[in-house]
């Protein structure tokens, strides 16, 4: 059982998430909350406070009269529950509302204490609300997607539970669930806020480094394959750049390295003294794909720390409006919903995991093209030349998936378009952005698959299972438990799967 006092770090997410561990919450902290709901109960009573007596949006100039309030909450929730397009899959709608529970948590809202009371049952009992993907224009947060979750929270809409779209009235009462208590602005508190692109972009951050480091096994063992100098992943030379994150991926090659017995010393080969030579049968350097690794994929690292480190920050900060200050007896109204940060940073993570998709596919075809390797036959085919085709037809996914991911790099963050009577005149498209990257984290992963059957093959046709590093020969062997060794033609999409979905869900 996690106990919960307001901060949430990447690790808590972590258990929460893929550890399936329950939650509480302090009691401080729901004192706290309810303190802050009294606060509000009593200071909006001779004053205009946005949400709580105000209609929403371009529709705050209408006050609204005490015997209507509660009924504006309603009213809110259900006009905002309008997504369309894909559902929003179960994972990623739990991370959004642990999101929106510890911005709620912070005592910045407003809220009945029973919307934190319901919310931690729903988390513990793993009920999703069925959110859509399109609908957020992320400038109030992410108003129609938030206004699902809310929905739920109400006792109405539907959930995800036990593997099935169920009424959530149903599984209310089969849970022995109540509702929340409407009293004040729970409907827009609940709705108010970036905790959808942001539970979104957490969960990106966490495949993100999965994929990072089976990225740094791959180019690892592409380079033991090859038989590849060891000094472009020297100490020596990459200290030479101040970047960590270069510095870091060198490291953690060479650590992966350290035991092959393939990979060359330059001193052994080119820096003794060598006369009478005119034209070097093997590669002076590297193609850029297997040497220059640590420099590629550095700013994937440095960006994936930042992106983490921003996401932190806005999950545990108060992206409401108003915001409820207690200590110093007063309610701020700005735009702390506004989801510009958490935009940016998914574009960001957006950009450097397509290339790390494109690292990918170059890696890829150096290997199956027999010109440039010099050592494997034409798509690392195990069978007879001509007839059988080996990972020929595989290329062509890894081809088309890394183009789409091209594609797809484009900025949400510049893609602004104004709405809401134009009270909405800027707006982060966030969620967006966030859904955008969940796509192309997937796409990548079936890239690597792709990549990493054909390291297995090559590994095979090379005899070389004995004379790679320990992590490549443990990795190859992970592999092989799903894609036997091939030299006739098999049917691949299911080992493409197979292998993406081990990658992706793998614990080590």
């Amino acid at each position: 059982m996690l106990v919960l006092n307001g901060t949430l770090g990447i690790d808590d997410f972590q258990q929460i998430l893929f550890g399936n561990q329950s939650i509480q919450i302090e009691e401080h902290v729901l004192e706290k909350v309810e303190v802050s709901f009294e606060f509000l109960k009593t200071f909006s009573e001779n004053k205009i406070i946005y949400g709580v007596n105000t209609g929403f949006g371009p529709m705050a100039q209408y006050k609204i009269e005490d015997s209507e309030r509660k009924q504006l909450q309603y009213n809110l929730i259900r006009s905002h529950a309008s997504g369309t397009g894909n559902l929003i899959p179960p994972l990623y709608v739990k991370a959004a509302m642990l999101a929106r529970l510890n911005t709620l948590c912070l005592g910045n809202s407003g809220v009945h204490k029973s919307v934190i009371e319901l919310m931690v049952q729903l988390i513990n009992k793993n009920i999703t609300p069925v959110v859509y993907e399109h609908g957020g224009v992320g400038a109030s947060g992410d108003l129609v997607q938030l206004a699902h979750l809310a929905l739920v929270m109400i006792g109405e809409g539907e959930v995800h539970y036990k593997g099935e779209k169920s009424p959530t009235e149903i599984v209310f009462k089969e849970e022995n669930l109540k509702p929340i208590s409407v009293e004040l602005r729970e409907g827009i508190a609940l709705m108010n806020g970036t905790s959808v692109m942001t539970g979104v972009g957490i969960v990106n951050a966490i495949y993100t480094r999965k994929l990072l480091n089976w990225m740094i096994k791959a180019s690892s063992a592409i380079n033991e394959i090859v038989s590849a100098y060891d000094d472009h992943l020297s100490f020596e030379l990459n200290q030479s750049k101040k970047h960590e994150g270069q510095r870091k991926i060198a490291e953690l090659m060479r650590n992966h390295l350290k035991d092959s017995t393939l990979i060359k010393k330059r001193e052994h080969h080119l820096y003794n003294e060598v006369k009478n030579v005119a034209f070097f049968e093997d590669k002076v350097q590297e193609y850029y794909s297997l040497r220059c690794v640590p420099q590629i994929l550095g700013p994937v690292l440095d960006t994936l720390n930042t992106v983490e480190a921003i996401l932190i920050e806005e999950v545990n900060s108060a992206n409401d409006n108003p915001i409820i200050d207690v200590k110093n007896r007063n309610v701020y109204h700005g735009g702390n919903f506004h989801g510009d940060y958490v935009s940016l940073e998914m574009d960001k993570l957006k950009l450097v995991v397509t290339k790390t998709s494109m690292l990918a596919e170059r890696q890829l075809n150096y290997l199956l093209n027999p010109n440039l390797n010099r050592i494997l036959p034409p798509f690392v085919n195990l069978g007879k030349l001509g007839l059988n085709f080996g990972m020929q037809g595989v290329q062509f996914t890894a081809t088309s998936t890394t183009a789409e991911n091209q594609m797809l790099s484009n900025p949400m963050y510049v893609h602004s378009i104004p709405n809401n009577n134009d009270n909405q005149d800027i707006v982060s498209m966030g969620t967006n952005a966030a859904l955008i990257t969940k796509k192309v984290i997937e796409n990548t992963f079936e890239v690597l698959a792709i990549e990493l059957i054909t390291i297995t093959q090559a590994i095979e046709y090379l005899n070389l299972k004995d004379k790679v590093s320990t992590k490549t020969k443990q990795m190859y062997g992970d592999i092989r438990a799903i894609v036997p060794v091939f030299k006739e033609d098999v049917v691949m999409y299911p080992y493409v799967n197979a292998v993406k979905n081990y990658l992706i869900n793998e614990h080590k």
